[in-house]
């Protein structure tokens, strides 16, 4: 285990366009992992734009790692099928945490940075890094890989330490 850099709170907010995996809907979860550390949402049944509004906490130590959810359609007499996956680099993350303090931004609003989609990550548009009082917030839309459609909806605070 590395140095402690902080807390990584992952708000899941919401799914749209999720795939069919039931007879006409899913009862969609999804499963977030960060090295060693995992938490799931609860299930939404019947529903292939659900909203979970949910905050998984996780620690957060060098080397960053990658933040991964998989979406899934609970099942009850078979096991769980996939609904597509996804995944966030934090180290801009870090870095944004990292320029914060070398600015000494604390109070009010802040872009530090801005993220585009690219082949590298799985954004569907662009995304800020703001400093809000001194967290560091990451509103995030991600595309869902090896399906046919779905997007996730995120909100990351990472609360790191006073230097």
């Amino acid at each position: 285990m590395g140095e402690h850099l902080g807390i990584l709170k992952v708000i899941v907010v919401q799914g749209k366009r999720l795939v069919i995996r039931d007879f006409k809907s899913s009862d969609p979860y999804v499963v977030v992992k960060l090295g060693n550390q995992t938490a799931k949402t609860k299930v939404i049944n019947s529903c292939l734009n659900p909203v979970w509004n949910e905050e998984l906490s996780f620690t957060l130590t060098e080397p960053v790692g990658v933040l991964n959810l998989e979406v899934f359609d609970k099942d009850l007499l078979k096991s769980d099928d996939k609904m597509g996956k996804a995944f966030l680099n934090l180290q801009p993350l870090v870095s944004a945490a990292r320029i914060r303090n070398i600015l000494r931004v604390s109070s009010g609003e802040t872009t530090i940075r801005k993220l585009v989609p690219d082949s590298e990550n799985c954004l569907v548009r662009e995304s800020s890094i703001n400093s809000v009082n001194g967290e560091l917030v990451q509103n995030i839309w991600l595309r869902l890989q090896g399906v046919e459609s779905g997007e996730l909806e995120l909100t990351i605070k990472f609360i790191t330490p006073l230097v």
